[in-house]
C-alpha cells in the first residue's frame, strides 16, 4: 500500500465516521476539495462506490461500512503503537548503549554498574573502542569522547570533566633507574604509543620532549600503554584517578595543565530528550568528580 493509498483510506475513515465532508476535512486539517478527491480516487481504486452522497451528507454503502471497520481497527493499532512508543521514551528501561576509549573503562564500568542498580530495567551495552561510533546511525545513545570539542552535525555536545595525566612508574623501576629528575631524561625508560592516539596532548609531549631511544615501549593505544607502565615497563602516563588505586605506583612528575584533556558527553538531537538518555547524562554529570578523585584507597 503506497502513502497515497493510506492518505485516502484514512479519509475516507472520517467520512464514514464523521458523515460529512466538512467535518471530515476539518478533522484531518484539510481542504474540503482535498477529501472529495481522495474519496473520489479510492472509489476508482478499488472499482465500486464507498458512499451514498445525500443533502445531508455522506452514508457508507456496504463496501464502506466494511472499510469503515477495517479502518477503525487500524487507526485503533496505531494509536495503541503511538501510545506505547511514547510510554517507552518516558521510561528509564530498555538498552543503553555507551561508547568511551578503553582508558576510561575502570571508572566507567564502575558508574555504569551503579546506575544500573539504581534502574532495574537498564540493560547496558559498553563500547571500548578508539573509533568514532556513529550516533546519528544508532550506534550508541552517549558517547563519551576525549581531546577537541565534537563538532559533527546533530550531535548535543555538553563538557563532562577534565581529565588529568600524570607521570608514574612502579616502586620496582624506580628501585632500579631511580627517581626522575624534571628535565633530566637521561637513563630512564618511558613508555609511549605509536598510533592514532598520538594527537592527545600527553602523547604529543612525549614525542617532543623525549628522546626517542628512550622511547623503548610503544603500544597501539593508550590502554596498552598504561598497561605496560603497571608491569614496570617503564615511565609513562596515567590519570591520578586510576594511579591512586594502585600502591605500586610512584608518581615521577605530577600533572600539569598543558597534559589535561577535556571529555564530552555526546548525544544525539533526535535521542537527547528520551527519559533514559537524559537520566544516564544527569547521573555521569553527578559522578563526574570520580574521575578526578578515582577510587579511595585503604
Amino acid at each position: 500500500m503506497t502513502v497515497d493509498t493510506w492518505d485516502e483510506i484514512r479519509t475516507a475513515f472520517h467520512v464514514a465516521r464523521l458523515g460529512t465532508v466538512s467535518g471530515a476535512a476539518e478533522a484531518l486539517g484539510v481542504h474540503h476539495a482535498t477529501v472529495i478527491r481522495h474519496v473520489d480516487a479510492l472509489e476508482a481504486r478499488l472499482g465500486t462506490k464507498l458512499f451514498q452522497r445525500h443533502a445531508r451528507g455522506y452514508t457508507p454503502t456496504e463496501a464502506g461500512r466494511d472499510l469503515l471497520t477495517v479502518a477503525a481497527t487500524t487507526e485503533d493499532q496505531f494509536s495503541q503503537l503511538v501510545g506505547r512508543i511514547r510510554g517507552r521514551g518516558a521510561q528509564v528501561s530498555g538498552e543503553l548503549i555507551v561508547t568511551s576509549l578503553p582508558s576510561l573503562s575502570p571508572r566507567l564500568t564502575t558508574v555504569l554498574a551503579d546506575f544500573m542498580q539504581e534502574h532495574i530495567e537498564i540493560r547496558v551495552r559498553f563500547l571500548t573502542d578508539p573509533r568514532l561510533f556513529r550516533l546519528e546511525y544508532g550506534e550508541a545513545h552517549v558517547a563519551i569522547r576525549a581531546g577537541a570539542k565534537p563538532d559533527q552535525p546533530d550531535n548535543v555536545v555538553q563538557h563532562f570533566t577534565d581529565e588529568a595525566q600524570a607521570l608514574y612508574a612502579t616502586r620496582g623501576y624506580v628501585d632500579h633507574y631511580g627517581m626522575l629528575e624534571w628535565g633530566d631524561w637521561s637513563g630512564h625508560r618511558f613508555v609511549s604509543i605509536d598510533g592514532p592516539d598520538l594527537r592527545a596532548p600527553i602523547f604529543r609531549w612525549m614525542v617532543e620532549t623525549i628522546p626517542a631511544e628512550q622511547l623503548v615501549f610503544l603500544a597501539s593505544d593508550h590502554r596498552s600503554a598504561e598497561d605496560a607502565v603497571k608491569a614496570g615497563a617503564g615511565i609513562g602516563f596515567l590519570s591520578p584517578a586510576e594511579a591512586k588505586s594502585l600502591p605500586d605506583l610512584v608518581e615521577m612528575a605530577p600533572p600539569l595543565p598543558e597534559w589535561s584533556s577535556p571529555l564530552w558527553l555526546v548525544t544525539h538531537v533526535d535521542l537527547h530528550r528520551t527519559a533514559k538518555v537524559q537520566t544516564l547524562v544527569a547521573f555521569l554529570k553527578a559522578r563526574a568528580g570520580d574521575f578526578s578523585a578515582g577510587p579511595a584507597v585503604d
